[in-house]
């Protein structure tokens, strides 16, 4: 574990959650993404299994996979928490998180996302970090729908921000102001987190860049695990 990147998540952490702010000044969005207990229901060990793509026009695609492993803590809360994202020279180191109850993995998903918004703007990650908290506060359209799961329906709640429609500074990155953010949440899916997806705008026939980021299921302890890898399409 890193010293800069645990800074960058209690960083992220912090600005998703005003800390100045009490519990009853939270939006809906925000006690859903960063305030739920997700792991209430697990019982550890156990690995919760993800399958990340990105595509588009702008770079070169590839599949590739995360996992969140789960492991028995003393006490009653569920889990100490780490996680594996993506692999081979794109894989992140990621801390270990004790006494985990939200699902590591939006915070996760979205360090990565603001890592790659400074690659392609050189903006600055506490920026990003910023535009997305205010987003999450503020601008946060949420729906209920049913999304299937496993080959079952599920109720779900799904919550979209565009941190970067209404910046006073999108000029300087107008390519990707479009971009969007969509979380999938339902409390029937292990982890809480059916699915997270971000993408901009391109032409008719395709994005100029789409990244999701799907839950394929839990494995229990013993259970295969899905290889790790660097494959491209």
């Amino acid at each position: 574990m890193t010293y800069r990147l645990r800074t960058a998540l209690a960083a992220l952490l912090t600005l998703l959650l005003s800390q100045v702010w009490a519990a009853d000044e939270l939006s809906p969005a925000e006690r859903a993404l960063f305030m739920t207990d997700h792991l209430a229901a697990l019982r550890p060990p156990a690995t919760l299994q993800y399958t990340f793509r990105k595509s588009g026009s702008l770079e070169a695609g590839f599949e590739d996979r995360v996992a969140v492993t789960l492991r028995a803590q003393t006490g009653a809360a569920c889990c100490t928490a780490s996680t594996e994202f993506l692999g081979g020279p794109r894989r992140i180191k990621l801390p270990e998180i004790e006494s985990a109850q939200g699902n590591p993995v939006i915070l996760y998903f979205l360090e990565r996302d603001i890592r790659e918004m400074q690659r392609l703007t050189r903006g600055k990650p506490n920026y990003f970090r910023k535009r997305i908290r205010m987003a999450v506060y503020q601008g946060a359209t949420i729906r209920d729908l049913a999304v299937i799961y496993q080959g079952r329906s599920v109720a779900a709640r799904e919550f979209v921000i565009a941190p970067y429609l209404d910046d006073p500074l999108r000029a300087r990155f107008e390519k990707l102001a479009s971009k969007y953010y969509v979380f999938t949440l339902s409390g029937e899916v292990p982890g809480g987190v059916v699915s997270i997806q971000t993408q901009v705008a391109g032409d008719a026939n395709a994005p100029l860049l789409r990244e999701e980021m799907t839950l394929d299921g839990i494995a229990s302890a013993g259970a295969a695990r899905q290889p790790f890898s660097a494959s491209s399409p």
